[in-house]
C-alpha cells in the first residue's frame, strides 16, 4: 500500500480552479485503480501555510535532537518524507508558483529530514519516490519563446530532485487565457492525460 500526498495550492474558491478540475480527476481515477492506497490531501491555503517565522531558521533547518513530528512546522517535512507519491496542483502565477507553495517548500526542505549534507555535498533523502505536477497556465509556455520564461514547473522539478525525487512528470494545461482558445477542450485534454497517467502512477 502506498501513501499519496496531494498538495493543493490555489486561492480560488471551491469549484472555480481549472487546475483542481484536472488534479481532482487524477485523484479520482487513482483511487479507483488503487483503492487500498492512502491519500492525504493538504490544501495549503486551508492549512494556513505562512512564511518561516523570524528568528527560528536555525532551529528549523537543524532540528534539535528529540524534535518530534508534532512540531508546528517540522511536521510537514516529516509528513512529506513519509509519503511515497506526490501530486502537486497549482496555477502558473507570474512566471512561477504561488508564494504559498514556495513557503511550503521552505517548510519541507529540512536538513536531516528530507536531505542531508555529506563530504561530497547535499544528498536527498526522498529517494525512490515519484511526483506529478499538475499546472494550469494562461499562456502557452510549452514552446519558445515563452518556454524560457517558465520557472514554476522547472523550479519544482529541480527542488524535488534535490530532495531525491527524480521520477517527476508534468501535466500542463496551456493557453487557457488566450483569446479564441477552446478552454474546455484544453482542460478536457489535460484531464484525459491525467487519467492516463493515474493508471501507472
Amino acid at each position: 500500500m502506498s501513501k499519496v500526498l496531494y498538495i493543493k495550492a490555489n486561492a480560488k474558491e471551491e469549484g472555480k480552479s481549472r487546475t483542481f478540475k484536472i488534479s481532482d480527476s487524477f485523484i479520482e481515477e487513482y483511487k479507483k485503480l488503487n483503492p487500498d492506497d492512502e491519500i492525504i490531501t493538504l490544501d495549503l491555503y486551508k492549512e494556513g501555510i505562512s512564511q518561516l517565522p523570524i528568528g527560528q531558521l536555525d532551529e528549523l533547518h537543524v532540528p534539535a535532537p528529540g524534535t518530534g513530528k508534532n512540531h508546528p512546522i517540522l511536521k510537514y517535512a516529516y509528513q512529506f518524507l513519509e509519503a511515497d507519491k506526490y501530486v502537486i496542483a497549482e496555477p502558473f502565477w507570474n512566471l512561477s508558483i504561488p508564494a504559498i507553495l514556495k513557503a511550503y517548500i521552505d517548510y519541507i526542505s529540512v536538513t536531516g529530514i528530507t536531505f542531508k549534507y555529506t563530504a561530497e555535498g547535499p544528498v536527498g533523502l526522498c529517494i525512490g519516490k515519484k511526483a506529478v505536477n499538475i499546472v494550469a497556465r494562461g499562456g502557452d509556455y510549452s514552446v519558445e519563446p515563452a518556454a524560457s520564461f517558465e520557472m514554476g514547473d522547472r523550479y519544482l522539478r529541480t527542488i524535488l530532485g534535490f530532495l531525491g525525487i527524480t521520477d517527476f512528470t508534468t501535466i500542463a494545461a496551456n493557453g487557457l487565457d488566450v483569446i479564441g482558445n477552446d478552454v474546455d477542450a484544453i482542460v478536457g485534454d489535460a484531464i484525459l492525460s491525467a487519467k492516463e497517467l493515474a493508471k501507472n502512477f
